[in-house]
Formats: structure tokens, C-alpha cells, sequence
């Protein structure tokens, strides 16, 4: 009886389907061309590109300084005495905890940034997307990924909305 009634079930979902099929409309975008060819995804890598910069002579700085107190820990420490051996050896591993704590503090803020453009451009894009869909008329559009085993070059509805989004966002 189950058997019965879920083959019903299917062959009226197969009927209505190549009925409705006339009707319907699919696209997709690629989300990640979309971000690497937008206006404000450029300049956000821009702006994460120059913090990156930033953070990374701070680093180099911090490098240098530590590779100088361990020099110095390594020619001066057998003429050290123990005190100010401990001392020198202190104040380099809290240089060093300085130092990765600074990188880790970087990394972890540079990622905050990306995420947070990152959303910020989607959330855009994704109001440009919904109302091109339902200006045109689209029944579904798709985000482009790895599970998508075929799609039509001409269901790719990138582009177009790449510059609209572009257009809205200089208003």
C-alpha cells in the first residue's frame, strides 16, 4: 500500500514537473568571480592588503629585535653571570611571547577583517541577485560550486550581475 502511494506520488511530481518545466527558469553565480570581480572585493583586498603590510613590518621589526637578544644570549652568555644570564634569557622568552602573541593577535585580526568585508559584499550581492531574479523572471539561481556536475555556460548569470551590483553600489 506505502509502495502504492509513493509512486503516485511520484509519477504526479514527474507530470507536473515537465509541465512546469516549460515555465521555469534557472541560472547561476559564481560567488567567488563575483567577489574577486567587484569594485568593493577589490578594494576590500586592497585594504586587507595594506594591513597585511603593516602587520608584517611590525613583525620583521620584531624578528630583528629578537634575533638580536638571542645573539647577544648566545656570545655574552658564557661570560654572564648566572643571575644576569637568567636574566637575559627571561627577558628574550618574553620578547618571544610578545612576539607570537602579536602575530597570533594579527592573524586573527586580518581574518576578522576578510570575513567581515567578506560578508558585507555577499550581503550586497545577494539583495542584487533577488531582485535581478525577480526582474527576470528566474524560478531558481544557484550558487556555482563543487556539486554542481554540469551547467550551461549560458546559465551563468555572473556577469550581469556583476555589473549591477557595481552600478548600485556607486549610487
Amino acid at each position: 500500500m506505502k509502495r502504492a502511494i509513493f509512486a503516485g506520488i511520484v509519477a504526479t511530481c514527474i507530470a507536473s514537473t515537465s509541465v512546469f518545466a516549460a515555465d521555469l527558469k534557472l541560472g547561476y553565480i559564481d560567488m567567488q568571480r563575483a567577489l574577486n570581480g567587484s569594485e568593493a572585493g577589490k578594494e576590500a583586498k586592497e585594504q586587507l592588503a595594506a594591513k597585511v603590510k603593516k602587520y608584517q613590518d611590525e613583525i620583521n621589526v620584531k624578528q630583528e629585535d629578537l634575533k638580536k637578544v638571542k645573539e647577544e644570549l648566545e656570545k655574552q652568555g658564557m661570560l654572564l653571570s648566572d643571575s644576569a644570564r637568567a636574566s637575559k634569557e627571561k627577558d628574550y622568552q618574553n620578547k618571544l611571547k610578545d612576539f607570537q602573541r602579536f602575530t597570533k593577535d594579527a592573524q586573527d585580526e586580518l581574518q576578522g577583517k576578510d570575513e567581515e568585508l567578506t560578508r558585507r559584499i555577499l550581503e550586497g550581492m545577494e539583495k542584487v541577485i533577488q531582485e535581478y531574479g525577480r526582474q527576470k523572471g528566474f524560478t531558481f539561481i544557484f550558487v556555482k560550486n563543487e556539486s554542481m556536475l554540469f551547467v550551461d555556460e549560458k546559465a551563468d548569470l555572473t556577469e550581469e550581475v556583476l555589473k549591477l551590483f557595481n552600478a548600485n553600489r556607486k549610487k
